[in-house]
């Protein structure tokens, strides 16, 4: 077992086409079909299960206990609520996040017939000119910001003779810059950062022929931003969990762009204090620059895996960003410190080898001053 040089310049082009894919939760058949074709070209048997995730195998034993890694291809995104009298989209957002960050967005919206159109967010109250100092007093709300789109439609009749329904789906442009020292600054990082991560984890497996003890899934699922994610996409015999998903960068967070971080807790609770140890003591044992954080509002895949009533231990690892679900910025060193963790965790295999496995002596958990 050895910590695995990662080719990131497959990383990076691989993140690069990602978000070139638009995947808003709900409209996801196209980064799936991408993420096929690589795990394809590494040789990984998958399938796509009924509702369109991935279970991709990187084989070890078999007919036992196997691990699975999480990431997710989908991203916060939104759908067309109202055709408006005024010639523009009302939409209600896909996932969490901010209309602060909506606002001056090129989007995309995918029409039944017309195809793929464009537009731009707007705050209802977009022109200095015209409204003078409302447009700074105007409340952040989804109810406040609309689709002004690239067709001469001056009301809802118009709007829809170009093709426009509602419930037709919208895209957020990425925005993305690589810079020369490293920096990822894009929407969307989250959580396709943690998938190139995941593909250039399992590229180090594929090519370097290390063993690998257990079978172990990569799993891809497609609806993490609305909830469900790793809730129906999981083998049944799978005994532990690793979510990938992004750290939060913020004022009173313990997590930073380099390195990889392990989440201790998150919204739903605390993760699984053996495998989080774990996942530890490989960082320090291999020398991975690291940190450990607490997320108050987050929850991720392994959440939803647990709630579908899933039996196994689960813990979250992350890569450093900023700004999340705004305009985002990760660095490629933490990619790669998190795709050498995912490499090391695979190489290791599960912690317990059978069912009902005791985790060390009581004295390994001290319960009283010494």
């Amino acid at each position: 077992m050895r910590k695995l040089d990662i080719d990131l310049e497959y990383l990076k082009t691989t993140l690069k086409a990602l978000l070139e894919i638009p995947s808003p939760s709900g409209y996801t058949d196209r980064v799936v079909h991408y993420c096929v074709g690589e795990l394809e070209k590494l040789g990984l048997p998958c399938r796509l299960t009924r509702r369109g995730g991935i279970r991709a195998t990187l084989s070890g034993q078999e007919n036992a206990p196997r691990c699975a890694i999480v990431s997710h291809l989908d991203t916060v995104g939104a759908m067309v609520k109202q055709l408006k009298s005024n010639g523009r989209l009302e939409m209600m957002p896909i996932g969490h996040w901010s209309s602060r960050f909506a606002e001056g967005c090129r989007v995309t919206i995918f029409t039944d017939k017309h195809g793929c159109k464009r537009g731009t967010i707007l705050p209802l109250k977009a022109s200095g000119h015209t409204f003078n100092e409302e447009i700074d007093t105007q409340p952040v709300a989804w109810d406040n910001v609309e689709i002004r789109t690239n067709d001469f439609a001056r009301n809802e009749a118009e709007l829809r003779a170009e093709g426009y329904h509602v419930g037709d789906f919208v895209a957020v442009d990425p925005g993305t810059e690589f810079t020369p020292d490293g920096f990822v600054v894009s929407r969307h990082l989250d959580d396709k950062a943690g998938v190139a991560a995941v593909l250039a984890a399992a590229k180090s497996i594929v090519d370097s022929k290390v063993e690998v003890p257990t079978d172990c899934n990569l799993i891809f699922t497609i609806a993490e931003e609305v909830g469900t994610g790793a809730s129906s996409v999981l083998h049944g015999n799978t005994a532990e969990l690793v979510a990938v998903d992004n750290a939060t960068q913020a004022p009173g967070q313990n997590s930073r762009e380099r390195g990889v971080t392990i989440a201790m807790m998150d919204s739903s609770g605390p993760f699984d204090y053996h495998l989080t140890h774990k996942l530890l003591d490989l960082c320090e044992q291999y020398e991975l620059e690291h940190q450990r954080d607490v997320f108050k509002y987050y929850r991720c895949d392994a959440a939803a895996a647990v709630e579908a009533g899933n039996d196994l231990r689960v813990a979250l690892v992350c890569f450093g960003l900023d700004a999340s679900h705004g305009y985002e910025r990760a660095h490629v060193t933490g990619l790669c410190a998190l795709a050498q963790l995912l490499g090391l965790y695979i190489q290791a295999g599960r912690i317990a080898q059978r069912d009902g496995t005791l985790l060390g002596p009581l004295s390994d958990f001290p319960t009283q001053p010494q």
